[in-house]
């Protein structure tokens, strides 16, 4: 019987996944920092899978370097929906490209330094991420309205998953400086493939989030409105011309359609309502939807696609927070006789 060390099948199964995933986006404007994690991420397995399957010596050279490459890539993948970087695209490459250098350049001169110093890069980039996140699903920019709380989700995912893997390269330092390496081939085999699973599988779900194909304005507003003004300008966008229709819909595509700050958005609507900008667009989707439901004989995906959801899980799961009840439940409760 064939027989495939654990390694090589999850690098297998991650290529699959960085197929499905090009294949889900094509069309789009790609998350590439999330993709290319993806496929680091097999890289990674493929070379776990040589070094500790097949004792390949000179790859340990490779996979620090490949390592430190890691959460700067998954901070990219964050910061392009957030958009937080004022730096270009190669001044970020650079910039990134720096943790990756510094373990180069270790290799050559100070080896034992090597495990603490990515260490405190996955630890550093994980608190970097978590720090853009700080202001919840709001921090998401360029995230689609309905996807904005898997997004999230699979964000904070990604960054429990530098945390394990900071975790585990302790661990190890800790096993072969006290036990002599005696259960460091489990550890990475099942805890550093488990993290690079969770990572990559985290980037496939927040890459479904793009940023539409559409021209970047830079909107400077004559005044700062008041939050009741922006609240106000915001309802008559939604009532008036249905804006929460728009499936590509975001909080920096809603700032340049009002021509008002994203945050001036962000913070009104919180204030206002105590609720995040993609609860507060949702909630008029589902208004709607509700009333489709009871004035129309159309299938419940037909009015998920009109009020503008794309997932039925999305629409499910905010219909259910919003009525507290399913679509269909809602449909057959409306029109059942009073009394």
């Amino acid at each position: 019987m064939l027989f495939i060390p654990l390694p090589f099948v999850v690098a297998i199964l991650l290529v699959v996944l960085f197929v499905a995933v090009r294949t889900r986006d094509a069309g789009t404007a790609p998350n590439l920092p999330f993709q290319a994690l993806i496929l680091l991420s097999a890289l990674q397995s493929t070379l776990s899978g040589l070094r500790w399957g097949y004792a390949v010596q000179p790859i340990m050279y490779v996979m620090p370097v490949a390592a430190a490459m890691v959460p700067p890539l998954a901070y990219l993948g964050v910061s392009r929906l957030a958009r937080k970087s004022a730096l270009s695209s190669l001044q970020q490459i650079c910039l990134h490209a720096l943790p990756a250098g510094l373990i180069i350049v270790l290799i050559a001169i100070w080896r034992d330094a090597i495990d603490i110093a990515i260490v405190l890069v996955d630890i550093g980039y994980a608190a970097a991420i978590l720090l853009l996140m700080r202001s919840g699903t709001d921090a998401l920019r360029l995230a689609p309205f309905e996807n904005a709380v898997p997004t999230y989700r699979a964000i904070l995912f990604a960054a429990g998953a530098l945390i394990l893997s900071a975790a585990v390269d302790i661990f190890i330092w800790l096993d072969f400086a006290w036990a002599a390496g005696q259960y460091a081939l489990k550890v990475i085999t099942f805890g550093n493939l488990v993290g690079l699973a969770i990572l990559a599988i985290a980037a496939a779900a927040a890459s479904r989030s793009h940023a539409p194909n559409d021209k970047v304005e830079t909107v400077q507003p004559p005044e700062i409105l008041q939050d009741t003004q922006t609240l106000d300008a915001v309802q008559a966008l939604m009532k008036d011309r249905h804006a929460y229709r728009d499936v590509d819909l975001n909080l920096d595509r809603l700032a340049r359609k009002l021509a008002i700050p994203a945050r001036q958005i962000s913070v009104a609507i919180n204030r206002a309502t105590g609720k995040n900008v993609s609860q507060y667009v949702n909630e008029y989707r589902i208004a709607e939807a509700c009333t489709l439901l009871v004035q129309t004989e159309k299938p419940v995906t037909e009015i998920m696609f009109d009020v503008g959801f794309q997932t039925k899980s999305n629409f499910n799961r905010e219909f259910r927070r919003v009525t507290d009840t399913t679509p269909l439940e809602w449909r057959e409760r409306s029109r059942r006789p009073s009394g």
